[in-house]
């Protein structure tokens, strides 16, 4: 229990005299419950049984601030199953692609990329390894044919992603296949720029230009065929998204349920 048996004998003896009862025999080497000390026992037990299933069923309120990209990949196509499993929760999303520090922003979780994570968070990964990817339309690459490394991109049109946190263009990284593993950056000069990245695949699929992105948020157009994935080789996989909480110490129910939940659902994106 994590009490000292001093200590517990301090507690039960202050409850002595609060009800004016004497609820053990004590001698040197034994105690036992007296008469009114079983009944006290007996009348509580439904009480504290009560008390242990109302904290051990998920409850309450769960706010979770994620990036959009996470919660349209891992959260969105899920949610009336977490919530049918758990009808007494409630969840509310908060999506932001700036980090968030959950204690000060009153946060019960968050669901970040790995490599942007605060070290002193506890962290459980929901997704495998990704990567990133070049994608663009069958019919933009006939038109404009293949390219076979990162420099091949400076003769198409490649479509531009703004953060909205902190304005700046998302350049486009690249690490080399062979031995060397040299960084290649590059900052995308095409026609269009895009802070929403529903909004930009929308365009690579009507073959307005190349796209960079997560592999994970592409696999239904890839699957398909309406994306063709180029570069694949350059682009080396980083640690996937995580649900970051404060403490494993006294995690509440509904918590891990969220936690338990997602990533039974990483199973499937292996």
């Amino acid at each position: 229990m994590g009490v000292s048996r001093a200590a517990l004998s301090q507690h039960l003896k202050a409850l002595e005299q609060r009800l004016d009862v004497r609820l053990l025999h004590r001698t040197t080497r034994d105690m036992s419950l007296t008469e009114e000390g079983q009944r006290l026992f007996d009348a509580l037990q439904g009480a504290l049984a009560s008390v242990e299933r109302a904290l051990a069923e998920p409850s309450g309120l769960i706010r979770i601030n994620t990036s959009r990209v996470a919660a349209q990949a891992l959260l969105e196509p899920h949610l009336a199953e977490f919530l049918a499993r758990y009808p007494r929760l409630r969840v509310e999303l908060v999506l932001a692609d700036g980090f968030s520090n959950i204690v000060a922003d009153g946060m019960d979780a968050g669901i970040r990329l790995g490599e942007s994570l605060d070290e002193h968070m506890v962290a459980v990964p929901i997704t495998p390894m990704v990567r990133m990817a070049v994608v663009g339309s069958p019919g933009y690459f006939e038109r404009h044919g293949t390219p076979a490394e990162p420099a091949d991109l400076m003769r198409h049109n490649c479509l531009a992603y703004r953060f909205t946190s902190s304005g700046a263009i998302d350049r486009w990284s690249f690490t080399s296949p062979d031995a060397e593993g040299r960084t290649i950056v590059l900052e995308p000069q095409g026609n269009a720029v895009f802070n929403d990245d529903e909004s930009m695949l929308r365009a690579a699929l009507q073959g307005v230009g190349l796209v960079k992105h997560l592999d994970l948020c592409m696999r239904q157009h890839l699957a398909s065929g309406a994306l063709v994935r180029v570069l694949q080789p350059w682009c080396a996989p980083f640690p996937g998204f995580f649900l970051y909480v404060p403490s494993r110490a006294q995690m509440p129910a509904k918590i891990r349920a969220l936690m338990d939940f997602l990533v039974e659902k990483r199973a499937a994106l292996q």
